[in-house]
């Protein structure tokens, strides 16, 4: 029986409230009184914030609190007394002593006139207005405008400049009121500059760069959308479904920005529908802002691909056959108890998924220990940012990131390495957009031209090409020029640092400069020193960093580079400042914090740990294993030995996924129970013998932890449309073995975690409910949640100088292999594929393709879309190619979206060398023009996968 968590039931809809202008932060306040009311508010803000603040609402068309005051509607129009004149409110600020009216009979009567106006302009017919989504219908009955006595305007009288070729929403002109908004917001909140307003009075349009929405170059983030005051711009969703009734907050389940949401939907139970997704503005990362992907692509939780049955088979070579909860549940359980009966009891383990929530993890590891009786426990950031916990662990004695993501606010200079967020982490790279245009500087290290290198308002200071593999070269030659030209902090290294002198003795090293390393890292010397300089001397300094830094087999000793960068310079403790990893997952800070390391229980305690393993033990009434169990990895080498035999994954599409496919197939085929509980027949579902239909995050109850360690709430907006929460689908499975879990709700996990969690002690499901978000650790010393850590010391104490010394890579090219493969992702397109090819947002990324540089291409006869075969010494694979100068001669790039391709059948096996991170961003391969050949074994497989479809 499912059991939804009620403690936030969803509210009747209504759009959220907005005060008219921003809000003003670090000014003294002034009292005013509007239309009778005391008000106490910030100096410097609005008259209209002000008014809404104290309950009075005034009307307003082009202002909104997302956006800068713009005061071109003229609605907002008051008095205030002793000065002349009816101001806009919007624009006005506050004083000490102001009295202000709102509803005079001379602005009521202005206000009536500029509504004429705006009505004449506007169609009498116009569907926002039928449906109760247009401003303009309420704000003329707040005001009066019962007739318009002006002629009619011009603009909506041309049928043909309707646009419809964005797949999520429209552009009706003929509703619009060129308010710009859309434009403001465009360029305010999302920072790409594409709409434009074109003409002069009723000939004033709003144009995409005067092409339609898909040519351009709009990035569907829904800003535009959410600023429209009426229909001219309309999600389809609304004008096919129409208003929704009802809300449901919850978090987006794509990348680790994290973003909260208003789930906007119609009907109860089974008769539930989306109406559409909002971004709420009290969410602590996103701040009311959203990607194409958080807004639009949620589709896929209705896909018909959906598989919403337990299936069984004996064979990979058999089909599936349908079957109740019960048999399938019965089936795991009795296949793994017999391959421990024959094989031991480490034959079989465990995988979690960083798309559950926490609570779906945390069982996850529960079962593998506590009825598997082993530590054979990993997940995926096993192969993305498991060198990030071990870096920063090392470092700083927690295994996450340091600031919030507001704090890029206060940074001076950014240094940004081995990421692209407008790509990956368009949320947060619209803020950090934001701050540059204010006046921050940034230094990008990327061997690719990404867009932060030039864009819209936005040029990098530098952009160090470091070429791919020599990570560790270079920031230790960035360090040696901090500590060789005087620009350390020497006193928050006496004071807060150890290992001091031997670190400052090896990065001062020659062989460190940047002349000695610029043959390696492919950067010049004086470039390197004038990013160095310009680092070392800035106020506030944050790196940021993504894959490019992890997926190396120097990963970990990269990230303790970075750790030793920031703590000789002292960017360290306060806000603008830090070590910041940009997570690829919705969860994977979270799956990482609920112990699904093999090494590690929650909390990042050793299983080594007697302390630790007695809380668990106690509470869970079990003897846990004091030895850490297998990596994915070693379970994959074991399966081909035969030692390990079972394995049960939960949502994660490893087939896919990980380094050397045909290896990770070899070893799936080798197993005697493959169990994949996910949403979809996935790649690694190919070699399974159990499926295990799971849940979306539109139906799941729990917390996802983004990579500011913010714990959100995941909330359903329906129930589970296979009958099961994920959470319990893994408890069946211990109750099964033996083992009973027995929680009642999602919310009593959380209560377990918080009970023995250190840095969880502080949450629960009612908190959040309470404050919205905390990030942890939340502590009794830190009962509302740490938004900055290692403020006056670290959690290690001090903080840990390591000495990183440059070691090359073994993927070497070669005369057959010259040429270096890195890897990456897309904007419209999230991690392995499974949900976003499941919308529209194929539309903009069909396929993945593989970009090369013009010599390269010249050399190899290869054109822009001509089919061409990627080869390395493990794999082979075709796809189309685009000759772009993005990538330095020598290296080539593509995304990893598409089954179809296969990007992982060419990486190696080459990992980090602390944690077995693969090394998916050095990879030595040859490219040809496709020859006519018969199909691949991974072509024939991807084409039936496509057929099945």
């Amino acid at each position: 029986m499912t059991t939804v968590d009620q403690t936030a039931p969803a509210q009747q809809w209504a759009p959220e409230p907005d005060l008219g202008t921003p809000a003003v932060q670090g000014t003294p306040p002034v009292r005013l009184t509007v239309d009778g009311r005391d008000v106490e508010v910030p100096a410097g803000t609005s008259v209209l914030r002000a008014a809404a603040l104290a309950g009075v609402t005034v009307p307003k068309l082009c202002a909104s609190d997302s956006l800068k005051a713009f005061g071109s509607c003229r609605m907002c129009l008051v008095e205030i007394e002793g000065a002349r004149g009816v101001p806009a409110s919007c624009t006005t600020p506050c004083t000490d002593g102001m009295v202000v009216a709102t509803q005079t009979d001379q602005v009521r009567r202005l206000r009536r006139q500029v509504m004429e106006l705006y009505l004449s302009d506007h169609p009498a017919d116009c569907a926002g207005c039928a449906r109760g989504n247009c401003e303009m219908q309420a704000m003329a009955v707040q005001v009066g405008a019962a007739e318009v006595r002006f002629g009619p305007g011009r603009t909506h009288l041309d049928p043909t400049a309707y646009d419809a070729t964005n797949p999520y929403f429209d552009y009706d002109p003929s509703a619009c009121i060129v308010c710009s908004r859309c434009v403001r917001a465009c360029g305010e909140i999302q920072g790409t500059f594409a709409l434009t307003v074109e003409g002069r009075g009723f000939d004033s349009r709003i144009t995409p760069g005067g092409t339609d929405f898909l040519s351009s170059e709009c990035v569907s983030c829904g800003a535009c959308v959410q600023a429209c005051p009426t229909s001219a711009l309309q999600e389809r969703s609304v004008v096919e479904l129409g208003m929704p009734t009802r809300v449901v907050d919850t978090t987006c389940a794509y990348c680790g920005v994290g973003c909260s949401f208003r789930a906007e939907v119609q009907g109860e139970g089974p008769d539930t529908r989306v109406v559409r997704m909002v971004p709420s503005k009290s969410g602590g990362a996103n701040e009311g802002h959203s990607c194409v992907k958080g807004r639009f692509a949620y589709g896929y939780a209705s896909h018909a691909d959906r598989q919403l049955h337990p299936m069984v088979r004996d064979s990979l070579e058999d089909p599936w056959q349908v079957v109740s909860w019960t048999e399938a549940i019965d089936r795991v359980a009795a296949g793994f108890r017999a391959l421990q009966a024959e094989h031991g009891v480490g034959a079989i383990g465990g995988i979690s998924s960083s798309r559950c929530t926490n609570e779906e993890v945390y069982v996850v590891q529960k079962l593998v220990r506590a009825a598997f009786g082993n530590n054979n426990v990993d997940t995926c950031a096993r192969v993305c940012h498991s060198p990030t916990g071990y870096g920063l662990n090392q470092a700083f004695g927690t295994s996450a990131g340091t600031q919030d993501f507001a704090s890029v606010e206060q940074a001076d200079v950014v240094l940004l390495i081995g990421a692209n967020p407008t790509d990956a982490h368009p949320v947060f790279a619209s803020r950090l957009k934001r701050r540059l245009r204010t006046g921050a500087r940034i230094i990008v290290a990327d061997p690719r031209r990404i867009d932060l290198v030039h864009g819209p308002h936005v040029e990098a200071a530098h952009h160090l090409q470091v070429r791919p593999g020599t990570n560790v070269a270079f920031v230790n030659a960035m360090a040696h020029v901090v500590v060789t030209e005087g620009l350390a902090d020497e006193r928050f290294l006496r004071e807060r640092c150890e290992n001091v002198e031997g670190y400052l003795a090896f990065i001062s090293r020659p062989e460190h400069s940047p002349e000695a390393t610029e043959e390696i890292t492919g950067i010049p010397a004086a470039e390197l020193r004038a990013a160095a300089r310009l680092y070392g001397s800035a106020g506030n300094a944050a790196i940021y960093y993504g894959l490019g830094v992890t997926e190396h087999s120097q990963g970990s000793t990269m990230v303790m580079g970075m750790a030793n960068l920031a703590m000789v310079t002292g960017n360290l403790g306060r806000e603008g400042v830090g070590v910041n990893p940009l997570r690829g997952q919705n969860n994977v800070q979270g799956s990482c914090d609920m112990g699904s390391f093999p090494h590690e229980l929650p909390g990042y305690r050793h299983v080594s740990r007697d302390e630790v393993r007695g809380i668990y033990e106690r509470l869970w009434g079990r003897t846990l294993d004091p030895r850490p169990g297998l990596r994915i990895p070693n379970m994959f080498d074991a399966a081909l030995t035969g030692t390990f035999r079972g394995l049960y994954v939960q949502g994660e599409d490893i087939a896919q996924s990980d380094p050397n496919t045909q290896h990770v197939e070899a070893a799936l085929r080798a197993m005697d129970l493959v169990v994949v509980q996910d949403l979809f027949l996935n790649e690694t579902a190919r070699f399974a013998h159990v499926f295990l239909p799971g849940t979306s995050f539109l139906e799941k109850d729990g917390t996802f932890t983004n990579a500011e360690r913010r714990i959100n709430r995941v909330r359903p907006v329906f129930a589970p449309r296979q009958g099961k929460d994920e959470w319990q689908i893994t408890c069946d499975i211990g109750r099964a073995m033996g083992y009973d879990m027995g929680y009642a709700g999602a919310h009593e996990i959380m209560d377990e975690i918080a009970a023995t969690t250190p840095t969880f002690a502080g949450v629960s499901f009612a908190r959040l409910d309470a404050e919205g978000s905390m990030q942890w650790p939340v502590t009794e010393a830190a009962p509302h949640g740490t938004p900055t850590m290692h403020v006056g010391e670290f959690v290690r104490g001090k903080g840990n100088l390591v000495e990183t010394v440059y070691v090359p890579t073994t993927e070497r090219t070669t005369r057959r292999f010259p040429l270096v493969l890195t890897t990456g992702r897309i904007l419209t397109q999230y991690n392995v594929g499974a949900q976003t090819r499941r919308t529209s947002n194929n539309t903009w990324h069909p396929e993945d393709v593989l970009e090369i540089h013009p010599a390269d291409a010249e050399v190899r006869g290869i054109a822009t879309g001509d089919l061409v075969e990627l080869s390395s010494r493990v794999g082979r694979t075709t796809l189309r190619a685009e000759v772009s100068e993005r990538m330095p001669a020598g290296v080539v790039y593509t995304t990893f979206h598409h089954p179809v391709t296969g990007a992982n059948v060419v990486t190696t096996e080459n990992s980090d060398w602390a944690t077995n991170c693969p090394e998916y961003k050095v990879t030595a391969v040859q490219v040809e023009v496709a020859n006519a050949r018969g199909e691949t074994d991974r072509e024939a497989a991807a084409r039936e996968l496509a057929g099945r479809r």
